[in-house]
């Protein structure tokens, strides 16, 4: 017989003589002559109440159940003479498939984020993390239906990568050597007979693919060897890059804006229940801050203006502020949550704090990138134009002291009929973190991997 969903049952709200639900026990509560059980299959938010009658044939088993116990449940669902629900389900058969002890780890009552990190296998069955969760599924079916509706190609680009596409170095070697061989890593000897690393980014080989295909995306897993733990931070994450054939810097902007606004617009429509439970619990300005993320215009400023306003600003920031420096987090924040109070894209910063493939503008001295920054969170997505000019983008690999011959498919696709491009980059989880308030990038991802930290 085919399993019913709770959220479905509860959002047709219609009595039905006879239904099969799932789903594991939440809470009991025992009377002379039944039992009010709270039952949720993950589905929802909601749970659905069954009501168990003594004359069932094992009741007396039902009356020992604990919390976290797999159930099935066969019986008519009802409109409900109590309070809190409309509609419950009547039990006629209860079959007991996994009996959870007194032991389990998530009794009723609020437990904090560092304890469920502890219990990242168990935290999907609480209210705040299976929220957390259904959004995020919500949120990566809304990214591919964007790009489809805009007639973007769904590409996957390489895990295992030669490139260090941001020129940092923080990434992680991938061998099969011993590590007691005698032979070095990534030579002759080494599966791939060269260094070998993680990707930090697939956006090299997307550009490929959009001088061929016009416009392009991906959505993978990347990773950095970044010795961080910060509440941003994380050694595997997902991004999102599209990339786009004969278009410039604003015409990247304007998709970056599109895109975010298209996003929150979709999650505000399907996953409403489970953002009022962020709002309610997590971040009571949440609501306030999706609606304008979804109907404000978004502000857009050069770097030097964005550096002028942070120095008139009067503020005492950690980390000072001048041309030629980078945003840290206090100044990406400033500019979204105090002087703007919306997102605001920043644009044209200095050549020498941004990698070598972004497009140099007319004054030598700034190149055609763009951060979006938004409140609560800083910078959510970063874009540039790309540099498709052959010679310059030479020039630029040897300012940044890259050799050219690992590069010579990514040169290839300037000598041979460039076009100008342009794309950007989401984090996955921050977006998550923007439209849950949830503050830790470790409480976003179903199994987080951070230094000294792979447990699950």
């Amino acid at each position: 017989m085919k399993r019913e969903k709770i959220k479905t049952l509860l959002a047709a709200a219609v009595p039905q003589p006879q239904v099969l639900v799932k789903g594991w026990l939440r809470t009991r509560r025992d009377a002379k002559t039944f039992s009010f059980i709270e039952l949720n299959d993950g589905s929802c938010l909601e749970n659905l109440q069954v009501i168990a009658d003594s004359a069932l044939a094992n009741y007396g088993e039902i009356m020992a159940l604990g919390t976290g116990s797999a159930l099935a449940v066969s019986g008519s669902l009802e409109t409900s003479q109590g309070k809190g629900q409309l509609l419950e389900l009547r039990a006629e058969v209860i079959t007991i498939i996994g009996k959870s002890p007194e032991t389990y780890p998530l009794q009723k009552k609020r437990h904090t984020d560092e304890y469920l990190r502890t219990l990242a296998h168990l935290r999907p069955r609480t209210n705040k993390y299976g929220a957390a969760f259904r959004i995020r599924s919500e949120l990566s079916f809304a990214i591919h239906q964007f790009f489809r509706e805009q007639g973007f190609f769904y590409i996957h680009t390489p895990i295992i990568t030669g490139s260090d596409c941001e020129g940092a170095g923080e990434m992680f070697r991938v061998t099969t050597l011993d590590p007691f061989s005698p032979h070095p890593v990534g030579t002759g000897e080494d599966f791939f007979a060269t260094d070998a690393k993680l990707t930090v980014s697939g956006q090299l080989s997307a550009e490929l693919f959009a001088l061929a295909l016009g416009d392009v995306y991906t959505f993978g897993p990347t990773f950095r060897a970044e010795n961080s733990n910060t509440r941003r931070h994380a050694a595997e994450f997902w991004m999102v890059e599209p990339e786009m054939a004969f278009c410039d810097l604003d015409g990247n902007m304007d998709l970056s804006e599109t895109f975010i606004r298209s996003l929150v617009t979709h999650l505000l429509t399907h996953s409403a229940e489970d953002i009022a439970l962020f709002t309610k619990f997590v971040a009571p300005s949440l609501a306030s801050t999706l609606d304008t993320l979804a109907t404000q215009p978004y502000e857009r400023i050069p770097y030097a203006e964005a550096v002028a306003i942070l120095n008139r600003s009067g503020k005492r920031f950690s980390f000072d502020i001048s041309f030629g420096k980078d945003l840290q987090s206090e100044h990406e924040r400033y500019l979204a949550e105090t002087h703007f109070k919306r997102p605001v894209i920043v644009y044209n910063y200095p050549k020498t704090i941004k990698p070598f493939y972004m497009r140099l503008n007319d004054d030598e001295k700034t190149v055609a990138a763009m951060d979006m920054l938004v409140p609560n969170i800083g910078e959510i997505i970063g874009g540039s134009q790309r540099e498709e000019r052959l010679s310059v983008l030479e020039a630029r690999m040897a300012d940044a002291n890259l050799p050219r011959e690992p590069y010579w498919w990514y040169l290839d696709s300037r000598r041979y009929g460039s076009a100008p491009h342009s794309g950007f980059g989401l984090g996955f989880e921050r977006m998550l973190m923007l439209v849950t308030g949830i503050q830790n990038i470790r409480d976003v991802i179903p199994f987080p991997r951070t230094p000294k930290g792979l447990d699950f």
